[in-house]
């Protein structure tokens, strides 16, 4: 009866849980969710009633139903009720066989997944239990390549330092292997059975919730408490990977883990078709009702003027006897529901089949479509869903994201900075840049990457010498990341959660400068050669508000932090000697944004012990707080990267996707335009978007990255006012009323097609105004005029957080809407969906978000279409997505 849902008993809010380790009756008391989990809309009991109930709010089948009502009164019926019976139930079982069988798929699925095995302690041993058996606070062992059964705390593992490594492609689409760890305290209880099942910890944690990158939580045991984080944590859907096995303590099970929370109900998308045959219905049904009153007067008038012999062709007049009299009203009402029913046929009861039919067949092409298949990585196109395919064609709004969108996610080091001194530009005897590929000869290297490839000798010579800088720029790339080494073949393989990552430890690698294991309190190194231990005291977390992340390390006795991040989050914390060196790397980073690359600055600091020990028993308190755990650990931070003296920066190339420029050409010559949102800064942005069309020189493109609201508030004023003087200048108009938005069609201008609305030149070089005076235009003029390509606005996040205020959100939308590309840069998820919201509400346009990382997730589902590309940075985008594809398609 359970599972009736007006029966089921309402769940108690939690904020908090705290669990004791072994003790089953103590967590039974606290009725948390069983593992047992249901991913099906209906049971026996349910599915009729809540099946029809969804038919019905389908406004044809309402009103078929309604006729039927009308149908069963004989007085009014000239037509048997079977008529209309027999084709609803055929449409009504029809569509009822159809998600009867995709729910009993459903359930075969959970079936399958709640008797999955698994062992867990009970007493002093194993006892293999079915998953839907797993209770909270039972002690679970996990064999190597087993999926974790439920989201568990990690105790103990086979590997040393309770190490353990996870594939998390059936939670988010990435199969590059990342390490979690069980806490120092608790890896001595290793696998031993007696001393697991008298394990008696206590553990608080935070409720139930959606987020996979945060956990937080405190374990008691043995009058201390041990801060746990997300690196303690397996979560269900995950499988242990290159482990032989792990214990752990289960902390949410069935539908309270992450992985059931984050399967939520998506948004459901209604196509213009679906309102638009909402409304046809409407004024059919409107039309009838007419209709049927028209002829209800004229039956009046026919009577009046024959008399009583119409009425035998009446149905009521079987019920009605000759001598019996009734009421004009209610003759009028029984000859008005009886048209009704003769009628009926002006509303088509197949018309939601027959269109469901037709949506189903366009979705099935898409599937089977061979130039949308991408063959290298064998991933056709695929349909999510079957409700949207006719928007595709009405489409007038695309959102981007870039990396691995636009560009192929595929990184690589190519250029860098290291105390004022560029590497990777390659001169001639003048001094000139060497461009030619044909010139440059590639440096060899003992160990590189397939796709690496380096050419400037400055640089080795540099490392041969022994310049201190660049060695420590390098051992700074070997020790402050987050990778985990892995051997295959006899080499090392690097597991990263980051494509950028994973190019600088292995840039840092081809030179020299080899990570080569870690353990949670060290990380090993292979300086030229020399093999090195440090200790790690500390990892800072990059996330994206940071975008930065430290390492604390210790070796010989000296504290060195390690900071790599964003060179907008760097600078604000360098010490002020450093504002030379930075002046010079400034004009680096510009250099190289130029050129289209990705950038990271690189800082250090050497900490006194008494300094460091101080704040480490803060960030101790910090990380064992329960409320406000993540603001509280931030703020720490904070304290510990300052005064930073700058070591260098990095250039990281990652490359368009093949087909782009071609394919944004044609969106653009169908009058699409296209909004770039981007984490990079502006000049790296800027130069994509010119090589893949975006952007062009011809263009007059306007920044906006002021830092407070006021200031932009005057800019996007002060860029109004140019628009409108550049129209007036190069366009035979006259804006009388500068108050009034900005609106192309208000000129009869097409934004996409400048050269049809030009003025002609006169033969004299005079252009001709509005208001009869001859302006002279010079030659540069007559240019201007002939190459003009439109508007673009590039603009920062820290000014579109004051641009979509709701002061200043509809001077933003004006201004983007005059522009043929805009890019945002430096961009939030949360900006992202807001940007698309703007445009959707305002603007009342069809609009598609595109992109291929966790970080589109919100834009893909705020859209009306949701575009996923299946690349490099796993599946969470294409699993949010209405249609995915694994590229571009020219």
């Amino acid at each position: 009866m359970n599972k009736i849902p007006f029966l089921k008993k309402k769940k108690v809010e939690e904020r908090s849980r705290k669990i004791k380790v072994n003790d089953s009756d103590a967590n039974a008391a606290k009725e948390y969710a069983g593992n047992e989990i249901s991913t099906s809309k209906y049971n026996l009991i349910t599915f009729l009633p809540k099946n029809l109930f969804e038919q019905f709010r389908r406004l044809a089948n309402a009103y078929f139903l309604f006729l039927l009502c009308l149908q069963l009164i004989p007085q009014i019926s000239s037509l048997a009720p079977v008529t209309t019976i027999l084709p609803l139930v055929f449409v009504l079982a029809l569509t009822a066989i159809k998600d009867a069988s995709d729910d009993i798929a459903r359930h075969r699925s959970d079936s399958q997944v709640n008797n999955r095995e698994t062992k867990t302690v009970v007493g002093s041993e194993l006892v293999t239990r079915k998953w839907k058996d797993i209770k909270v606070g039972d002690i679970v062992r996990l064999e190597n390549n087993e999926f974790v059964t439920a989201d568990i705390v990690l105790v103990s593992t086979s590997e040393l330092n309770g190490l353990c490594f996870i594939e998390t492609a059936e939670l988010d689409g990435e199969t590059n292997l990342k390490v979690r760890q069980a806490l120092e305290e608790t890896c001595d209880l290793e696998d031993h059975i007696d001393q697991l099942s008298r394990f008696d910890a206590e553990i608080e944690y935070e409720a139930p919730n959606n987020n996979l990158g945060r956990f937080e939580g405190n374990l008691s045991w043995k009058n201390k408490t041990l801060p746990l984080k997300n690196d303690n944590v397996l979560l269900r859907g995950t499988r242990l990977r290159n482990t032989q096995w792990a214990f752990g303590i289960v902390c949410y099970a069935g539908p309270d883990t992450k992985l059931m929370k984050n399967s939520g109900k998506a948004t459901f998308k209604r196509t213009k078709i679906d309102h638009l045959l909402n409304r046809i219905i409407l004024g059919i049904f409107f039309f009838l009702l007419v209709m049927c009153a028209i002829m209800t007067i004229c039956c009046g008038f026919w009577e009046s003027f024959v008399g009583y012999d119409f009425r035998i062709y009446l149905p009521w007049e079987t019920y009605i006897s000759k001598d019996q009299r009734i009421g004009a009203l209610e003759k009028s009402l029984l000859v008005f529901l009886s048209y009704i029913i003769i009628l009926n046929t002006v509303v088509p009861i197949s018309l939601y089949v027959s269109v469901e039919f037709i949506r189903l067949l366009q979705s099935k092409w898409i599937d089977w479509d061979s130039k949308m298949y991408y063959e290298p990585n064998n991933v056709p196109a695929q349909a999510r869903t079957t409700t949207l395919n006719e928007e595709l064609g009405q489409i007038e709004y695309i959102f981007s994201d870039k990396t691995g969108t636009l560009t192929q996610n595929i990184m690589t080091f190519n250029k860098c900075s290291i105390k004022g001194k560029v590497y990777g530009y390659v001169t001639d005897e003048a001094g000139n840049e060497v461009q030619d590929p044909e010139k440059l000869k590639p440096i060899q290297f003992d160990e590189k990457d397939d796709d690496f490839e380096w050419y400037d000798q400055k640089l080795i010579d540099a490392i041969k010498k022994g310049d201190k800088d660049v060695h420590t720029f390098f051992t700074l790339l070997s020790l402050c990341h987050t990778v985990m080494p892995e051997e295959k073949d006899g080499k090392i393989a690097y597991q990263a959660q980051s494509p950028d990552e994973n190019a600088l430890v292995s840039a840092a690698r081809t030179f020299g400068f080899v990570f080569v294991n870690r353990t949670q309190s060290s990380i090993s190194v292979k300086l030229q050669e020399k093999d090195a231990t440090y200790d790690l005291l500390n990892i800072l977390d990059f996330d994206n508000d940071r975008k930065r992340m430290s390492v604390i390390v210790k070796k010989d006795g000296k504290i060195i932090l390690f900071c790599k991040g964003a060179d907008s989050k760097i600078k604000e914390r360098l010490d002020s000697s450093e504002k030379d060196i930075m002046t010079e790397t400034d004009e680096h980073l510009n250099k190289f944004a130029t050129d289209g690359l990705r950038t990271l600055c690189l800082a250090y600091r050497e900490l006194n012990e008494g300094e460091y020990n101080k704040w480490a028993e803060k960030l101790n308190k910090a990380n064992t707080s329960m409320e406000k755990r993540e603001e509280k650990v931030n703020e720490t931070y904070e304290e510990i990267e300052k005064n930073l003296k700058l070591i260098g920066a990095t250039a990281i190339e990652d490359k368009l996707q093949d087909g782009v420029p071609q394919c944004i050409e044609r969106l653009a010559r169908a009058g699409i335009k296209i909004w770039v949102l981007t984490g990079d800064k502006v000049e790296t942005a800027y130069n994509i978007g010119l090589s893949c069309r975006l952007l062009t020189n011809d263009m007059e493109i306007y920044i906006i990255e002021e830092e407070n609201e006021h200031s932009v508030e005057k800019k996007l004023e002060e860029i109004r006012k140019q628009m409108m003087e550049k129209v007036e200048q190069l366009f035979d108009v006259k804006i009388e009323d500068r108050k009034k938005r900005l609106d192309w069609k208000d000129w009869g201008i097409d934004v996409m097609k400048f050269d049809q609305h030009r003025k002609a030149e006169e033969p004299n070089g005079k252009a001709q105004r509005p208001n009869g005076h001859a302006t002279t235009t010079n030659d540069s003029g007559a240019h201007d005029r002939e190459q003009f390509e439109g508007f673009g606005l590039l603009i920062t996040g820290q000014a579109l957080a004051f641009a979509l205020s709701d002061k200043l959100k509809m001077k933003l939308l004006e201004l983007g809407t005059m522009c043929k590309a805009v890019v945002c840069c430096r961009v939030t998820p949360l900006q992202k969906a807001q940007v698309v919201e703007l445009v959707m509400q305002n603007e009342k346009k069809i609009t598609l978000a595109i992109g291929d990382g966790a970080n589109d997730v919100s834009m893909i589902q705020k859209a009306h279409i949701g575009v996923g590309i299946s690349g490099q940075e796993g599946r969470q985008a294409v699993l949010a997505s209405d249609y995915s594809f694994a590229h571009w398609v020219t």
